[in-house]
């Protein structure tokens, strides 16, 4: 599965998370693609959607935020865990994979007869430089 064909504003927002320091929101992305013609959050929220669905980019549920996917070839955009750790401190974000994680999580819910159709797990605290 080769890279998506992404419209404009769909480049320019991945391109805006792409370069960010941390995690964004939709209206710092807004405010972000201003001079590039982006007027209302529902231009960046079509696009999130996008992204989404194509697995570039990823939500954060507990910061309402959003941040590009770091390994999108390496998993081709899809994704099974993706776990990301979250630093109250400085609001570094670091996404990873584990396989262990996923064959156990897949286990647990296997056992329940539960069909997943997301799988995200967020671990805040403070990174290295914080603690």
């Amino acid at each position: 599965m080769g890279t998506p064909q992404l419209t404009k504003n769909q480049s320019l927002v991945l391109g805006a998370l792409s370069h960010s320091d941390g995690p964004m929101s939709a209206y710092t992305i807004l405010d972000k693609l201003r001079d590039q013609g982006f007027r209302a959050p529902l231009q960046v929220y079509r696009a999130l959607d996008k992204l989404l669905e194509h697995g570039l980019v990823h939500r954060l549920e507990s910061i309402n935020a959003f941040v590009a996917c770091t390994c999108p070839d390496e998993h081709e955009h899809d994704h099974g865990v993706t776990a990301f750790t979250i630093c109250e401190g400085c609001g570094q974000v670091t996404e990873f994979h584990d396989e262990t994680i996923e064959q156990r999580l897949a286990a647990l819910v296997r056992a329940r007869n539960f069909k997943t159709e997301k799988t995200t797990i967020e671990i805040r605290g403070q990174c290295k430089s914080c603690a």
